[in-house]
């Protein structure tokens, strides 16, 4: 499955449609929610079908969900119950996580048409019991369009996910492979002499959202000048999220095009992050979301992440005096040749003879996904 998001332009008349059907779905949540503490506190156990069927006589008791796409109320059924999943994956895991929590004004921001209730037509996105919304559709999309999500955010922009049953296309096999060293002065550097600039959003941003976030505190609850100073926060979270996500994705495309195998560490992040010192840094990289969209785009494009061991592969240094990030990127990708070995795959790597100096590359210098990395733009040898 496949996703992908366009941004939506809803006239005022819509929003004002989209935002009361979202109160209804957050009610209807909320509604089923209270009927599953109820049944647990008398001792009687619900599942799925039951609450699905409670629909029916929810619609009797407020017939206000009758101006909601039937499909879209089935699907809240179907999210409380992907929400009580996660919470019991979670537990059985040893985290220590409460009960489920009601979901209070504003904090419900989806509508989704599952398989049916949709349809795009001229640049407008007609959506059954809501109307056209003008759509910007900046990309083709692949396959069978399956459902449509459509995403209030908070900053007030709206956007509709198209998730596609596309088949998965195989790239051709490169012969190469790599090693990843993951980092917090450079974002990465890699076994074929790359060092990745680390772009540091958050902290480029951090005095803007603090002079923002100042000025709403004294703003008086319940004005409308705090809501519009929420909306300039929410902006500005927003745009560091999307900045963050375009490095990400552009990043790892290319290594995803570019290697048949991609050795990673395989970090624990929630350890890490215990270090205070560093943890602002280290969710700010974001290594977790990184490794997560390598393996997504490996999967569908039939390359292979592999994830070792990280321990000690900085110190291990068999490949005379070189920079020590690099040396690890070294090991990582010897330690990943020697995991996939095993299932007959035939990796080597290109490059035998390490590199004296690896060659930095700025992050605003990576460039639409699926190009080649920017070797010589606006780098500068290791000293």
């Amino acid at each position: 499955m496949i996703s992908y998001r366009f941004r939506l332009y809803p006239s005022r008349t819509v929003k004002t449609t989209l935002m009361g059907q979202l109160d209804l779905c957050r009610w209807l949540y909320n509604r089923l929610l209270e009927e599953l503490n109820k049944a647990k506190a008398e001792g009687r156990k619900l599942n799925s079908n039951d609450t699905q069927h409670l629909l029916v006589e929810l619609k009797e008791d407020k017939p206000e969900l009758d101006s909601v796409y039937s499909k879209a109320l089935q699907m809240v059924n179907y999210q409380l119950w992907s929400n009580i999943r996660s919470l019991s994956g979670a537990k059985a895991n040893g985290r220590k996580i409460g009960r489920l929590r009601f979901k209070g004004a504003g904090w419900f921001k989806t509508i989704n048409y599952n398989q049916s209730g949709f349809s795009v037509e001229r640049k407008r996105l007609l959506l059954s019991k809501v109307g056209s919304i003008p759509i910007k559709l900046h990309r083709k999309t692949e396959g069978v369009v399956k459902g449509v999500i459509i995403k209030r955010q908070s900053s007030g922009r709206w956007f509709a996910i198209f998730q596609c049953d596309a088949p998965a296309k195989k790239l051709p096999a490169t012969g190469r492979s790599v090693g990843i060293d993951m980092g917090i002065k450079f974002f990465l550097s890699d076994s074929d002499g790359r060092q990745i600039e680390n772009p540091h959003y958050y902290e480029r941003t951090s005095l803007k959202l603090g002079v923002v976030q100042r000025v709403l505190s004294r703003k008086k609850k319940g004005s409308s000048n705090r809501s519009k100073q929420k909306v300039r926060l929410a902006k500005l979270h927003e745009k560091l999220v999307d900045q963050r996500n375009d490095f990400l994705h552009k990043l790892s495309r290319y290594y995803v095009n570019s290697y048949d195998m991609i050795a990673v560490e395989d970090l624990r992040i929630a350890n890490m992050v215990k270090n205070h010192n560093l943890a602002r840094r280290i969710l700010d990289a974001s290594w977790g979301k990184f490794r997560q969209m390598l393996s997504c785009k490996a999967e569908s494009a039939g390359r292979k992440v592999v994830a070792v061991n990280p321990r000690r592969t900085s110190q291990e240094c068999k490949h005379g005096k070189i920079d020590r990030d690099y040396n690890a990127s070294l090991n990582i990708l010897e330690r990943g040749l020697q995991a996939v070995s095993g299932l007959g795959r035939p990796f080597e790597p290109v490059e035998i003879e390490p590199l004296l100096y690896p060659i930095r590359i700025l992050a605003s210098n990576i460039v639409e996904a699926g190009s080649p990395c920017p070797l010589g733009q606006g780098s500068s040898p290791v000293t």
